[in-house]
């Protein structure tokens, strides 16, 4: 079987996915890429009182170690989404991995906050270039009637690896220096290299680029996430920033209406599935960033555990999202996406709340209890809502629908840091507890988006 995609105004008849072994090859490099760049972002979170007592730097501004990176990503990723139609997937793969390689070695060997921070934001450009590539990857790796397998792989990997990050990351901080939290994903990177040429072959756009676009997307989305940062501290800058992503924002919008292929894909966002399933992916990794930028402090500062403790209660989420997301996976052909994402997103709250909500001397086991729970709700919801926002999309836009749905979630993500931010500015001593609080809020946020889905059904889409 075959299928249609547009390529710079043509049509070319494309195979419906990669016979195997090829596909069995080119998934799992799929898969490493997507390890590498989530299980890096994650396990630098539990890192972050070890640099920060390593470097000296106050816990306000340590988590500029996340937010620098999440925030080129989150600027870079739709532009560099339409590059890599032009450019070519394998090529824009191999050159994606190479950055993020050397940056992750630049970022061990940092020995001061300035050298780390640019390191940092130089993995974050080569992260964005293989994230981009992820949504048009698994498009072209599967067919039709593979596709929903491996959607559900992916959403497990990412959900999976996001937690199970802090979990490594806490169990080598136990063993050893901050650095190696780096270094442990170079054999990763490495070894992805032989399987470049497993990749699918997709046809090039010969569309032209649209720069302006690539530039208000920028200031679209950083500066709303320096802006949320800079509310307690620097209220002016704050709003200045916010005002300057507002007026970008409406410029971008006005741009982009009126255009078949946009690089903001705002064309997507009106078919509703998908617009649902923006809105409460981004609130829910929102979320369960957060949590995991707050909790290593929460745990270690005010419960008084070791990093081998923490690592067990994060891994304790790992193992409930792990069991949830292939079962929510298979629960999505057969029930409302609205039920069981509202579902997902009130575990997550419950738990979440359950954590903070313990007297200090509880013993461990229901702190396990409570983040098994979260856990639970976190791969009970994003396996389905995955789901929902790429196989809504038509099949020529699955570029567009990938780079939107890693962009949503490292938006989500640079968010619920910055709200982390804002929680100590406002107090340093209670700032881990505001931090799962604000955590808490946002799954409530993401449990109420899918409550309105499911008062406000829409037909699902197939393309």
């Amino acid at each position: 079987m075959t299928s249609k995609k547009r390529s710079g105004g043509k049509s070319e008849s494309l195979p419906d996915g990669l016979e195997a072994p090829r596909r069995h090859w080119a998934a799992t490099v799929l898969l490493m890429a997507l390890t590498v760049t989530v299980l890096d972002s994650s396990m630098a979170n539990v890192a972050l009182p070890a640099i920060a007592g390593a470097l000296r730097i106050d816990p306000a501004n340590v988590v500029w170690v996340v937010i620098a990176y999440n925030l080129v990503v989150v600027v870079s990723l739709l532009p560099l989404s339409a590059v890599a139609e032009r450019v070519g997937f394998r090529r824009m793969f191999a050159m994606g991995m190479t950055m993020f390689m050397v940056a992750s070695l630049a970022s061990a060997l940092s020995t001061s906050f300035l050298s780390l921070l640019l390191a940092r934001m130089a993995q974050g450009l080569g992260s964005a270039m293989l994230m981009c590539l992820f949504g048009g990857l698994v498009r072209n790796i599967y067919p039709m009637s593979k596709l929903g397998m491996g959607l559900s792989l992916n959403a497990m990997t990412v959900g999976v690896m996001a937690v199970l990050g802090p979990t490594i990351g806490a169990f080598i901080l136990q063993i050893a220096s901050w650095h190696w939290i780096f270094l442990v994903i170079v054999p990763i990177c490495i070894t992805s290299y032989f399987g470049v040429r497993f990749l699918p072959d997709v046809p090039r756009s010969a569309s032209r680029f649209d720069w302006i676009a690539c530039l208000l997307s920028a200031p679209v989305f950083g500066l709303s996430v320096v802006g949320l940062d800079a509310v307690v501290k620097d209220p002016a800058r704050a709003a200045l920033c916010l005002l300057i992503s507002a007026l970008a924002g409406w410029a971008l919008v006005r741009r982009s209406r009126g255009q078949l292929a946009p690089i903001v894909p705002i064309d997507l966002l009106r078919i509703k599935p998908i617009a649902y399933a923006v809105g409460a992916s981004a609130f829910s990794f929102a979320a369960q960033m957060a949590a995991f930028v707050s909790l290593p402090f929460y745990f270690k500062e005010v419960l008084h555990y070791s990093y081998g403790d923490v690592g067990i209660l994060l891994g304790v989420w790992s193992i409930g999202v792990a069991v949830m997301a292939p079962v929510a996976g298979y629960l999505s052909d057969r029930y409302s996406v609205a039920v069981l994402c509202g579902i997902g997103a009130a575990c997550m709250a419950l738990g979440m709340g359950w954590v903070i909500l313990l007297s200090a001397d509880v013993g461990l086991i229901w702190l396990i209890y409570a983040m098994l729970l979260g856990g639970v709700g976190f791969g009970f919801f994003q396996t389905p809502n995955n789901r929902a926002l790429l196989a809504g999309a038509p099949r020529h836009r699955s570029g567009a629908a990938g780079g939107m749905q890693a962009t949503t979630r490292v938006f989500g993500q640079s968010f619920g840091t910055a709200l982390v931010a804002v929680s100590f500015n406002i107090s340093l001593a209670n700032g881990a507890v505001i931090g799962v609080g604000a955590a808490v809020a946002c799954a409530l946020v993401a449990m109420c988006i899918n409550i309105a889905r499911y008062l406000s059904p829409v037909p699902d889409l197939e393309f």
